[in-house]
């Protein structure tokens, strides 16, 4: 078996693929490097957009800067395993492929652990104080070499570039430690999710460019640190169990076939008062909902809670 080699991703979102040939000729600005997500979307027919799921074609998507395991390369793509999403498909992390250009070796990580992690919805890096370089997706997470009074020094992929200090957060450590005193992780949870109501839906999306169900609940425990598995069935097995009247905001809400009896297909943020926060399917957009009353209501099946 070939040892795995540790490689970064170089473009502000990488695409994960289900085989090299999944991509379409409508999927070229996604497969560049740099990669242009707004041409991406821009480009994508609603028609487009639901042959994503309807062929299988996107698996899930990696932000700038993390790390991937390379397990082979076949005429220019990447296997890759994805070590911070955690699924039953592989123990390493989640499968797919990428573009072998939009990923470089691993660069040495500067001593000491504090990182900038962007909190804007999206936010550029600059390559010098006053020159754009890429505008990254919501918690993009980078080393810090240098903090100023209005900018950060950071360690990119491809050299040391600049991050406004209004955009990030700057933490210290193991992410989940730095949220350890927060009174209500829970309602801060569905906080952060409503800050991309009315965001349009994208199958495998795991950035504020767009996301899936299960990648939008991913994202959002994120944010505190706290990570759960990539997809719905697999964040229905872990988790605290929570019965129908205890749930609290930040819940994770899980929704199955055959009014609840069959294959876990969906999962949901609860947002207390009997409100959950979704990102539905590639129609439609981030909303929130009455749960007596969507069309979801009679498929719930099991909650889960992971925030405390």
């Amino acid at each position: 078996m070939r040892v795995p080699v540790r490689k970064m991703v170089a473009v502000s979102v990488a695409t994960v693929w289900s085989k090299p040939d999944s991509p379409r000729p409508v999927d070229e600005a996604a497969l560049r490097c740099p990669a242009d997500m707004r041409e991406w979307l821009g480009n994508m027919t609603l028609g487009d957009r639901l042959d994503l799921c309807l062929a299988n074609r996107v698996q899930t998507q990696i932000l700038y800067g993390a790390s991937v395991l390379v397990m082979e390369e076949v005429e220019g793509w990447s296997k890759v395993l994805i070590p911070q999403q955690g699924t039953r498909k592989d123990d390493l992390g989640y499968p797919g492929w990428v573009p072998s250009c939009q990923l470089v070796d691993e660069s040495d990580v500067p001593l000491g652990s504090k990182r900038a992690e962007v909190i804007s919805d999206k936010a550029w890096l600059y390559k010098s104080p006053s020159q754009q370089l890429i505008e990254l997706s919501y918690l993009t997470s980078l080393p810090v070499l240098e903090e100023m009074e209005k900018l950060v020094k950071v360690q990119t992929p491809e050299g040391a570039g600049y991050l406004k200090a209004d955009d990030i957060r700057l933490i210290d450590g193991p992410a989940a430690s730095s949220y350890a005193g927060v009174a209500d992780i829970g309602q801060g949870i569905v906080e952060q999710a409503k800050r991309f109501l009315d965001l349009p839906y994208l199958w495998g999306g795991m950035s504020s460019y767009g996301f899936d169900c299960s990648g939008f609940a991913h994202t959002m425990h994120r944010y505190y640190g706290i990570l759960i598995p990539r997809d719905a069935s697999d964040q229905a097995r872990q988790g605290t169990p929570v019965e129908k009247e205890q749930l609290e905001a930040g819940d994770l809400l899980f929704f199955a076939h055959d009014e609840g009896e069959g294959a876990i297909h969906h999962v949901g943020i609860y947002a207390g008062d009997g409100q959950m926060i979704h990102s539905p399917e590639t129609i439609s957009s981030i909303e929130m909902v009455d749960l007596k009353t969507c069309k979801l209501a009679k498929e719930h099946c099991v909650s889960r809670r992971y925030w405390k």
